[in-house]
């Protein structure tokens, strides 16, 4: 309990830090490759080739192309069309994607899980009621996307460690993770990049030294650990501890100009949502 705790601490500085910073002037393609070359150069070191089969490694290899590569591709992105705040609050539905992945998991089909996502999507429109526009909704898409990957991730990893040898030791095969998530990366800033858009200050690259290495490299590793050692439910509640951290920093520390009551009432909405779903699941046996 206590890696995911510290884990949300440091990722709630990340969101502004990359909203701040980043976001609009660095090409996000190159973000996400330097924050994953670093984290990836932390961990091959320790990189043990023989701990795992060959599905193994392409398993884990896949879920850090998804958890990381894809969802750092979406979720920069969402920068270009959303606040700070509106990225956080977006990211409460990540539990819900969690729920319908376990649904699928176990080959179960829950419609009621759909219904609380539309219930979260109106909760989105309440936040931009009067601004409600095509690249708002974009954004808002763009963030499920990210949240998805992340919640692919999180189940994935769960999954494949229940078969592991209870002996491996995990920081010796989690470069695999990174190998996966560099897959995706790599030929996504060749083809899409903008290598006009480089950093181009000391604050720029600071920024992306520290992502890097602290919120990518250690945070995720961390963050999986974690992940292994609670229930699924406070694993879900971690999830969405993130959004008031990173709201609190990004409002008190950058006192962002924001609608405080359309954020407070579409967040209300959404957090019905995620209760909803939540009792749902409780009640269903597993």
């Amino acid at each position: 309990m206590f890696q995911l705790i510290a884990v949300t601490v440091l990722w709630a500085f990340s969101f502004s830090l990359i909203g701040e910073y980043l976001a609009g002037s660095v090409d996000s393609y190159f973000a996400v490759l330097t924050r994953i070359v670093l984290a990836c150069l932390i961990f091959l070191p320790f990189l043990k080739l023989s701990a795992l089969s060959l599905k193994q490694k392409l398993t884990l290899s896949m879920l850090g192309a998804f958890q990381l590569g894809m969802m750092y591709i979406f979720f920069y992105h969402s920068f270009l069309f959303l606040s700070v705040p509106e990225v956080l609050l977006f990211t409460i539905i990540t539990p819900l994607y969690v729920a319908l992945l376990n649904d699928a998991l176990f080959g179960r089909f829950t419609p009621f899980h759909l219904l609380c996502a539309c219930i979260a999507m109106a909760g989105a429109a309440v936040i931009r009621f009067q601004g409600v526009s095509d690249n708002f909704w974009i954004g808002f898409f763009i963030v499920q996307g990210a949240n998805l990957c992340f919640a692919f991730g999180q189940v994935g990893y769960r999954k494949l460690t229940s078969v592991l040898s209870p002996d491996i030791r995990h920081h010796t095969i989690f470069g695999w993770f990174y190998i996966g998530a560099l897959a995706v990366a790599l030929p996504a800033f060749f083809l899409f990049g903008n290598s006009s858009q480089l950093p181009h200050n000391s604050t720029q690259w600071s920024v992306l030294v520290w992502l890097g290495i602290v919120a990518s490299g250690l945070g995720y590793y961390f963050w999986n650990q974690g992940a292994l050692k609670v229930s699924a439910g406070t694993l879900a509640i971690m999830n969405n501890a993130l959004i008031p951290a990173g709201l609190v920093v990004n409002l008190l520390i950058w006192q962002k100009d924001t609608d405080y009551t359309r954020l407070a009432l579409g967040g209300c909405i959404i957090a019905v949502a995620l209760w909803l779903s939540h009792k749902k699941s409780a009640a269903t046996p597993h």
